[in-house]
């Protein structure tokens, strides 16, 4: 069958397990929130639609951050049995995908793979198999051992027949499910296992969030790097930000244009392919890079990283300033650096927030700009 296919994010928890204080998934990862990094995952071609679970307290945010892309939220429930069901009334899809929120680093592969079994076999599970031995056990003593040869764990995406999953989770009543593959198990029919993947984590505790965590690191890339830049306000009437002009009653002090942005995801970049910072490259003692485009370094960074023997993966900025006002600008950023950087446009990111006028940037004093990014090895 060739239905359209629809997606529903779990996103309305709370995720008190991993400390923040608020949702998870509107915690930050590689300087954007988490959500963001799994929003971007279904931003593709394959997938028709999309609807996102919220609580009342996120929704705000939750669908500021889904705007971009033009997913939809649904209004969550108690219970994530409840969110789904409510988001399985708003979507039009032939066949619907199910995902965790918390589960950013999903590979294209399974979410095409899960389509595919849909189409073929009515549902389609990820799962990965279980290598470690098992066994039950009951206050402190092992009670059975079990053929791991017939046990899998279970991740997500989950996908189904629209109609199918819908009437199941309408006969479930009241009771609680924490997997969609149990409710569609109970009332319709045995799921299909597709082959999931160990770097599919799902962001629990506040530890999933480090990046020494390799699978979180790297995901389906081989390396990640981090960068960063600051300057102070001075004189001027304009700044430059990932090759953007923007009045402002002041300008950035720096010996080339100040450009926070493009130096961050530079040293990210440089960072990430185990070589110097941008100050060996571009010495900010030499006359020849005094007021230089910093799009043109970032340019000639990007050439020096694919002579390394790595090409561009992802790219992930958050700049924080209290001045001047960066909204309406975000999209000319990412395009800059997509055309740079040699990505599409889905796989640059551009955040802006305040200090909420503390510190540093709350005090007006100047920008600072965080970039993460990911690179791939070029095979021949």
């Amino acid at each position: 069958m060739n239905g359209k296919v629809s997606v529903i994010i779990c996103a309305a928890g709370k995720g008190e397990r991993a400390g923040f204080g608020k949702n998870k998934l509107l915690a930050p990862l590689y300087g954007a929130p988490a959500l963001y990094h799994t929003l971007k995952k279904f931003a593709i071609p394959e997938i028709d639609e999309v609807a996102v679970t919220s609580s009342k307290e996120d929704f705000k945010e939750i669908s500021a951050l889904c705007k971009p892309f033009g997913f939809k939220v649904v209004r969550g429930g108690k219970t994530r049995t409840e969110s789904v069901k409510n988001a399985l009334n708003e979507i039009s899809g032939d066949i619907v995908l199910i995902h965790d929120g918390a589960r950013p680093f999903v590979q294209k592969s399974i979410i095409l793979d899960c389509i595919d079994s849909v189409k073929k076999f009515g549902s389609g599970v990820a799962a990965i198999k279980f290598t470690d031995t098992a066994v039950f056990g009951r206050l402190g003593e092992i009670t059975e051992r079990l053929d791991r040869d017939s046990l899998f764990r279970v991740q997500t995406p989950q996908g189904f027949l629209t109609e199918d999953i819908r009437r199941a989770y309408s006969l479930a009543g009241d009771k609680v499910y924490t997997d969609d593959s149990a409710v569609y198990g109970d009332f319709i029919a045995p799921p299909r296992l597709i082959e999931g993947d160990e770097g599919n984590v799902k962001l629990t505790y506040k530890t999933d969030f480090k990046s020494e965590n390799p699978a979180i690191c790297c995901g389906e890339f081989d390396r990640a790097g981090i960068g960063a830049d600051v300057h102070c306000f001075g004189e001027g009437n304009f700044v430059t930000l990932a090759g953007v002009r923007i009045a402002c009653d002041k300008g950035l002090i720096a010996h080339s244009d100040g450009d926070v942005i493009f130096h961050a995801v530079m040293d990210a970049f440089l960072s990430a392919a185990g070589l110097k910072d941008i100050g060996h490259y571009f010495p900010d003692t030499s006359p020849e890079f005094a007021g230089a485009d910093s799009g043109k370094l970032l340019l000639k960074v990007m050439e020096t990283v694919k002579a390394a023997g790595y090409t561009a993966g992802n790219v992930s900025v958050t700049v924080q300033a209290e001045k001047p006002k960066l909204a309406p600008h975000i999209d000319e950023m990412v395009e800059n650096l997509s055309k740079i950087c040699g990505l599409p446009k889905e796989s640059c990111a551009v955040a802006a927030g305040t200090c909420e006028h503390l510190g540093f940037v709350g005090e007006g004093l100047g920008i600072a700009a965080y970039c993460v990014v990911t690179l791939k090895k070029i095979t021949n």
